[in-house]
């Protein structure tokens, strides 16, 4: 006989409603991805509007529950209808936050966040001679008014033109000149010494290098635009030609056999290598706006206390459209059912709005608090700290903590940072107390920066001196803590020694 045993288990599941990831979806975004969402949610929303031009004091008006009006969400834990009772606490707490005392304001708006109309009277003409003053030169801007004085055929004019649209940054010509055109859009196709000699000419336009299709071209395009007169010159294209490997590795004595020439020599062709431009389109690229850091907050000396006061002005603007929302009471909700939908988001988007501010604004508090010293003497000051930390002091997970310090950035005198760049692991010393990685990472940084550039510090030495500053560290640890700030070997740093 089959005996069918059966197995009762109870699992306790998390589960978020649709609103409460729509929550955490905006607290993990950054500035310009939040407004962004706000200025969607504003366009497609018709109880929404922009606040801007508006007071705030009908930003939001909380209605009474009626027939017609149903009660709106409330955002207390206690009252979290949507929740399903399988939920805990620490599920949804990345949304649900204590109150927070905002009475802290900027006196002031910050004007560089967003762009403003460069002309509010419709009689003024809309040319703005500033634009023009700001205006960039691009690289392919700057060859192409060069080319100008060339007299080409069109079809050499085409090849050039080519060319100098595939430049990147740069100025290094990485994709293969027979992948410049699709065959048959060009007839007939152009033959190697076609594209050699329009090569040729832009590689002769811009600043030498220009058009280079890899390093070793680049250097000696460089070296040959120097007077031929130039001492050391002829070695050092000898070096680059034939052993810039030996040269990458810093091997001057290899390099001194390899060439069958004194080390002396050696060390002063490598000095006149060394004051080449490795990327010599630099020069001409500019910077990608979209590439702009807009701090969420400042952080701001008062007395003797560093305080983060929030960014109001990085911060989107909406209010509940009140003339549709009045209108919209006096119908039945049963008659509109998708207006109905349309309002409850708005309100909701409303409170994730402040909800998020405040949730920001009390994590970039207490990571100032902690981090005092940090602000007044820079990274070797920088305490050690953990996202567990911060949410233990202030009620939440340690998820939500991570949401609302991911893509945030804070503006203080020292520069701008993100707000993880404050969590470091912690380290021993022997005085029985702690430093950060970070602040290890800059006494590596000063040691190496203010060394005998003859004599640089091996990593074994490094760990000596940071044992006579009283920090414990692993030979290994100093390498990987000096390759993560972008520091060769000491043999790469060694620099040749010049010959009187």
């Amino acid at each position: 006989m089959t005996q069918l045993i059966q197995e009762l288990r109870v699992k306790q599941t998390t589960t978020l409603t649709p609103r409460l990831q729509q929550s955490v979806k905006l607290l993990q975004m950054s500035t310009l991805d939040f407004s962004r969402e706000v200025a969607d949610a504003i366009a497609n929303n018709p109880f929404l509007e922009d606040e801007e031009g508006h007071d705030a004091e009908g930003s939001l008006t909380v209605e009474p529950a009626t027939a017609n009006n149903p009660p709106e969400i409330s955002l207390e834990s206690n009252h979290l209808e949507e929740v399903t009772s399988s939920e805990d606490s620490s599920s949804y707490d990345s949304v649900i936050t204590a109150e927070y005392d905002s009475s802290t304001e900027t006196s002031g708006e910050y004007s560089g966040d967003y762009p403003t109309s460069r002309n509010n009277n419709y009689d003024q003409p809309d040319t703005d001679i500033g634009q023009w003053a700001r205006s960039e030169t691009s690289l392919q801007d700057t060859l192409r008014r060069d080319l100008c004085s060339y007299q080409l055929s069109e079809r050499d004019q085409c090849l050039v033109e080519l060319i100098i649209e595939a430049l990147d940054d740069d100025g290094y010509l990485r994709i293969p000149m027979d992948e410049l055109l699709e065959y048959g859009q060009m007839d007939p196709m152009p033959s190697d010494g076609e594209w050699e000699m329009a090569l040729k000419l832009v590689q002769h336009l811009g600043a030498p290098g220009i058009g280079a299709r890899d390093l070793r071209e680049c250097l000696v395009l460089q070296l040959q635009a120097l007077p031929s007169n130039t001492e050391w010159r002829d070695l050092a294209l000898r070096i680059v030609e034939e052993a810039l490997e030996r040269l990458g590795r810093c091997d001057y004595a290899g390099l001194a056999r390899t060439l069958n020439v004194d080390e002396g020599d050696i060390n002063q062709a490598c000095l006149l290598i060394r004051s080449l431009e490795p990327r010599p389109g630099g020069r001409y690229t500019s910077v990608d706006p979209s590439c702009y850091v807009v701090p969420d907050v400042y952080v701001r000396k008062v007395g003797h206390l560093w305080v983060a006061v929030p960014n109001d002005s990085a911060t989107p603007r909406a209010r509940l459209n009140t003339m549709y929302t009045q209108l919209f009471r006096q119908t039945r909700y049963d008659d509109r059912p998708l207006m109905a939908q349309a309002l409850q988001e708005a309100r909701w988007l409303m409170r994730s709005l402040e909800q998020r501010s405040n949730t920001i604004a009390r994590v970039a508090q207490a990571i100032v608090a902690r981090q005092q010293t940090f602000f007044d003497y820079g990274d070797v000051a920088l305490r050690p700290m953990m996202l567990s930390e911060i949410a233990e002091e202030l009620g939440m997970h340690e998820s939500t903590v991570s949401r609302a310090t991911s893509n945030k950035y804070l503006a203080s005198p020292r520069g701008i940072f993100e707000f993880k760049y404050f969590f470091s692991r912690e380290l021993s010393t022997q005085s029985g107390g702690t430093c950060s990685a970070t602040a290890v990472r800059a006494l590596i940084q000063e040691m190496i920066e203010t060394e005998d550039p003859n004599e640089p510090l091996s990593d074994v030495m490094l760990a000596q001196r940071l044992a006579q500053e009283g920090v414990q560290v692993a030979r290994r640890t100093v390498s990987k803590y000096r390759a993560q700030i972008k520091f060769p070997p000491a043999e790469q740093r060694r620099r040749p020694v010049a010959t009187v």
